[in-house]
């Protein structure tokens, strides 16, 4: 069986064999519980991961202990403080475990080794970084233009399985409303 990581990798890129067998060296399984942290404001990361299994969100927690969900994120993608990251400098965000996760960990360290190694990965990075920058720059856009509703019937085309996976003021938060106002658009839609 093809390894979850490999098969993605080689829906975007070439991957040859030899890169194949140096990338499944670095990988390192590891099991997030639902409610762990796979990083935390004030931590500098050293790691990213890719998630096999589960589901995680970005959040920032204000100075008054206010949560603010900046993503959620899907099995079959990345999680990083990608900035902090290749800057080396504390994290602003939290990442956490919405579910039970299995994800494959790779230090930073290593990474940049492997990309020195074969183009195939900065092919690879382009492509997975344009995708979260095309991403952000429409959900930036989104916040700022539209209007509640809009935002969740953007959401739940984006997101179609997670409103039974998730509580609702995740939801709210992510589309930057109250909880009650989340609940008087899904009553306005279900009338």
């Amino acid at each position: 069986m093809v390894h979850p990581f490999i098969s993605f990798v080689k829906r975007i890129v070439y991957l040859p064999e030899s890169e194949e067998a140096k990338v499944l060296e670095l990988l390192k399984p590891i099991k997030i519980v639902k409610g762990e942290y796979y990083i935390r404001e004030g931590q500098v990361p050293k790691k990213f991961a890719f998630i096999e299994k589960g589901l995680f969100r970005y959040l920032y927690i204000n100075n008054k202990g206010t949560e603010f969900t900046k993503n959620f994120i899907l099995e079959n993608n990345f999680i990083s403080a990608y900035s902090a990251m290749i800057s080396q400098q504390p994290s602003r965000m939290f990442i956490e475990a919405l579910e039970d996760s299995y994800v494959y960990d790779i230090s930073y360290n290593d990474w940049l080794e492997l990309k020195k190694g074969h183009q195939c990965w900065n092919q690879f990075l382009v492509v997975i970084l344009e995708k979260a920058f095309s991403t952000k720059e429409i959900r930036e856009r989104d916040l700022l233009l539209l209007e509640a509703q809009e935002r969740y019937d953007i959401f739940k085309k984006e997101f179609p399985t997670l409103e039974n996976r998730i509580k609702q003021h995740l939801i709210a938060s992510y589309l930057g409303i109250s909880p009650i106002s989340l609940s008087r658009i899904r009553n306005k839609l279900a009338h």
